[in-house]
């Protein structure tokens, strides 16, 4: 299942978060595979989509920036799942 993860980076926890990204380089657990992640120039939002079965994974890689992001995670589509979904009686 694909999941998108919006987040905000609040100015009060810029620095830490900016040194966590590169010290951990920000890759998801085990259980979780990241498909893409886009940041906005400015560094100040982002968001990646995710791949995973796994609801405990998720949790955990979001649990790993709760304290300096504001962070969304949604289940997403493709256009062809959204169309067949929209096609079903």
């Amino acid at each position: 299942m694909l999941f998108i993860t919006r987040w905000t980076i609040p100015h009060t926890s810029r620095k830490a978060a900016i040194q966590r990204f590169l010290d951990t380089g920000g890759a998801p657990p085990a259980g979780v595979k990241m498909v893409a992640r886009y940041h906005s120039t400015d560094g100040e939002f982002g968001f990646a989509i995710s791949e995973s079965n796994d609801a405990q994974a998720l949790a955990r890689w979001a649990n790993a920036w709760d304290d300096l992001l504001i962070l969304d995670t949604r289940p997403i589509v493709t256009d062809e799942e959204l169309a067949a979904t929209l096609q079903s009686p």
